[in-house]
């Protein structure tokens, strides 16, 4: 196996900050290798001295001869041409066009697009599509690529995970989405403090691997602290005793205690009490929303029960975050009614991290939604929740315009939270977040007892957080998937023919739309049968649950155990009914 990249005792600090300490590593040929680690940690800096574009401090970086890399960064500087020039350099067109990988990557990342339109007329994300598609379309030994994912929709990185797999070259990739490490990579690098830490697998098994070595330290730090125990104990028997000591025991125990690592750094999420949620939360009843020349929501009846916990998906410019911000009364529906419960306290995280005061520091942003929080028993102050969520010291004083935008997402998060809602809308919540702060949050929303819609393209979060997966499809409608994202994707494919809403749109054109086989008062039947089919399929999935349970303790009573058997088979054979039900309604909702 030919190596391409060796990284010899390299070493990298910006003033006080070490980000690499004389790592020593390499990328062989076919590897396909993700960087994991906390934001700051040294990922991007890692990948960049790996790709010959930073100079280390010290150390050594060697490039197998001729070695053909393509980099994508975070940001780039774009050229002032079309988009068709840019990504496809001085080809002619017939040599892109007849070039089947060529013209898939256009289709993944460009589709729709008009390929003369100009660079600078595009948006950010828009660009950062175009980068990439360029990249992909040249030939390389080795790709290094800094959040490709990013202004990806759940569409797309599906896409570029199967491209991906696809390519002979080796990858090396920074990104904190879980589901597209665990498609594409094989090996797992973590940075931090310094050092590299390499994993085999992608980023399941880098879980299971660390979870491992954490166990063996874990085991070998209790023994360690038993004996720093009994080292302090024999030293402190008296002063005139420990005078007499040996000099190199005294030395030994001190050691132990000089090497006492710190308390760890981690961002401690806790979970907030919340007011009792009643039967109504929040209700639409033929809700339509349009923006110019496009409508988003076609006359839309959908409840949102207490304890639902739902993923919204769909395609760039399907009416997401419009839908949310119905949901939470921050826009009225051109028609159709909202009818909100009495007992709802709503809070609503959307994509906007400008809306904080950027001179405001976080301490007092904090403060003007609560000075303190009773959490459990005991009463925390406000400077004492940004401690709890990674806000230390002088952090908590400096200007909100300065902090990193995964900082303002967690400040967002805690202000929402620290006002005890019942109801929480997510729209991009994991934007700017690292692997860490995101097992965070997943493990407060785990137990959190209130209703959620989220809305996010990293797949890997919706499923863990989410029951149900909701999609707009781009037709106005709300579709209910059993199948969850795969099943989304599927219907996407199947619609491939068919034009879309662009990458990125907010606005345009709407395509044609086809005469429905069903009246629209036959659908809005259909969907509020399919409501009320999947609100008891819950109920069954809960009871079983509690079956189980009960079957499990009266195991040994087989009385009891005949009569919770047959009232497992009924609900089974109702639930089976339900599903061809819900199915027979969905045909007649999809026509």
């Amino acid at each position: 196996m030919t190596n391409l990249v060796n990284l010899q005792d390299v070493s990298l600090a910006y003033g006080p900050l070490v980000l690499l300490d004389k790592v020593s590593l390499g990328v062989d040929e076919g590897e396909r290798i993700g960087v994991v680690g906390r934001n700051g940690g040294g990922k991007s800096t890692l990948i960049s001295v790996l790709s010959g574009r930073t100079e280390p401090d010290s150390g050594r970086v060697v490039h197998n001869r001729g070695l053909r890399t393509g980099f994508l960064h975070q940001r780039d500087d774009f050229p002032d041409t079309t988009v068709g020039a840019f990504v496809l350099g001085d080809r002619a067109e017939h040599e892109w066009a007849g070039d089947a990988r060529i013209r898939d990557i256009l289709r993944g990342l460009l589709g729709g697009w008009d390929l003369d339109t100009d660079m600078s007329g595009l948006s950010g994300g828009e660009r950062r599509r175009s980068a990439l598609a360029r990249l992909l379309v040249d030939d390389h030994d080795l790709i290094v690529l800094d959040e490709p994912t990013n202004h990806l929709d759940i569409e797309g990185i599906a896409w570029l995970a199967q491209h991906l797999t696809g390519r002979p070259e080796s990858l090396v990739v920074v990104t904190h989405d879980r589901w597209f490490l665990d498609a594409v990579t094989t090996r797992t690098w973590e940075v931090g403090r310094g050092a590299v830490e390499r994993y085999e697998g992608g980023y399941a098994a880098y879980v299971l691997a660390k979870a491992e070595r954490e166990r063996l330290a874990a085991a070998a730090e209790e023994r360690r602290q038993n004996l720093m125990r009994k080292e302090l104990a024999w030293l402190r028997r008296g002063a005139p005793a420990r005078t007499s000591k040996p000099k190199f025991r005294i030395e030994a125990a001190n050691q132990l205690i000089a090497d006492e690592p710190p308390v760890r750094d981690t961002v401690e999420l806790v979970r907030f009490a919340s007011s009792r949620l009643g039967k109504t939360v929040v209700d639409l009843k033929n809700v339509s929303a349009s923006v110019p020349d496009r409508l988003l929501l076609d006359a839309l009846t959908w409840q949102l029960g207490p304890g639902d916990r739902v993923g919204l998906v769909g395609v760039n410019g399907a009416g997401k975050s419009t839908l949310l911000r119905i949901l939470g009364g921050e826009r009225e529906p051109d028609s159709g009614s909202v009818r909100t419960g009495k007992t709802v306290r709503l809070a609503h995280l959307s994509q906007n991290i400008a809306e904080l005061d950027p001179e405001a520091r976080p301490l007092q942003a904090v403060m003007d939604v609560r000075e303190h929080v009773t959490i459990g028993k005991r009463d925390y102050t406000a400077s004492q929740m940004l401690e709890r969520f990674g806000f230390r010291g002088e952090r908590q004083w400096t200007p909100i315009g300065d902090l990193s935008g995964g900082e303002r997402r967690r400040l967002q998060l805690l202000r929402l939270l620290m006002d005890e809602p019942n109801v929480l809308l997510l729209d991009e919540p994991t934007n700017d977040l690292d692997i860490e702060t995101l097992t965070e949050l997943e493990d407060l929303l785990d137990g959190w007892p209130g209703s959620l819609v989220l809305v996010s393209h990293d797949r890997y979060f919706l499923e863990r957080i989410t029951d149900r997966v909701l999609a707009l499809m781009g037709d106005g409608t709300l579709a209910f998937l059993p199948g969850g994202v795969d099943e989304y994707l599927e219907r996407r494919a199947a619609s491939a023919e068919r034009p879309s809403v662009p990458a990125g749109a907010s606005e345009g054109a709407a395509a044609p739309k086809e005469e429905p086989a069903v009246s629209p008062a036959e659908r809005r039947a259909a969907q509020k049968e399919m409501q009320r089919v999947e609100r008891r399929m819950d109920r069954i999935a809960k009871r079983e649950a509690e079956l189980h349970e009960l079957m499990a303790a009266a195991a040994e009573d087989y009385t009891r155990l005949a009569e919770l058997d047959a009232e497992a088979k009924a609900l089974a054979a109702e639930r089976d009914e339900l599903e061809e039900v819900w199915l027979a309604q969905a045909e007649l909702v999809g026509d």
